[in-house]
């Protein structure tokens, strides 16, 4: 007859820790491991999150601006987008301004894109950076085949602000205005067909340059009430930023 023979399992991990002699050899090299884990570990967590961002550098801001188009001789005022798309530049050869104007709508004129250019110098000044740092991409949505001017110059210096701090715009607030170099300002025209556009498009707040909110040809608090819409007046990029965030700067 032959013997039967008893299959041993085998050893287990825990088992082995647990005896004497060579396993707590082995029970030190494991721990040992463990240790260079977490060590390992650590570096990482400490590491990682600049990593992260240098990774994936991309910030965005929209930010709503104001229009207006004559029709039968009349201002209609309207609300379009403007997307904006903040890089860094690890070469430092910024400022570099992209516009993306290959769709419908997105078409913008020359004085346009320079006051955007100045909305570029005014932001990194207001913010205290180095704009060479930055690579800008500028994408307009407009229901128009031609935006033109710089009236929205103001609001792109805003959206790069909040871009490059990673903050929210709020909802429901419009900036018009002809940004300055210093962060100023400046005035701009048809503002009541902008105050109608500014309600056809439910906003609550209109923020307009100083000195024009009441001016010999409107008074724009009084057409604010009748359209349920709060007409503020700013004069610095600083003043319109916190009011469109709530963030002070």
């Amino acid at each position: 007859m032959t013997a039967a023979h008893e299959v041993l399992p085998k050893p287990s991990l825990l088992s082995m820790l647990s005896s004497d002699g060579g396993g707590a050899g082995l029970q030190r090299r494991v721990s040992q491991l463990f240790f260079l884990v977490v060590l390992t570990g650590i570096t990482i967590a400490t590491v990682c999150p600049q990593s992260l961002v240098q990774a994936d550098p991309h910030r965005f801001a929209t930010v709503p601006a104001l229009a207006v188009s004559a029709s039968d001789g009349k201002e209609i005022g309207a609300v379009h987008y403007i997307v904006i798309q903040l890089d860094r530049d690890p070469q430092r050869k910024g400022p570099t301004v992209l516009f993306s104007e290959r769709s419908k709508g997105t078409a913008v004129d020359e004085e346009w894109k320079e006051g955007v250019r100045v909305a570029v110098s005014a932001a990194a000044a207001t913010l205290g950076e180095d704009s060479r740092n930055w690579t800008i991409t500028i994408k307009n949505r407009s229901y128009s085949n031609l935006t033109q001017g710089p009236s929205a110059s103001s609001a792109v210096a805003i959206g790069i602000m909040a871009a490059a701090r990673g903050e929210t715009l709020r909802p429901g607030v419009a900036l018009t205005g002809a940004i300055t170099t210093d962060g100023g300002i400046d005035e701009v025209g048809g503002l009541p067909g902008k105050l109608e556009g500014a309600a056809m498009a439910n906003m609550h707040t209109l923020l307009v340059p100083k000195g024009q909110a009441r001016t010999e040809e409107w008074d724009l608090p009084q057409l604010g009430r009748l359209r349920n819409i709060t007409v503020i007046e700013v004069g610095s990029l600083r003043e319109a930023y916190e009011l469109m965030t709530g963030k002070q700067r």
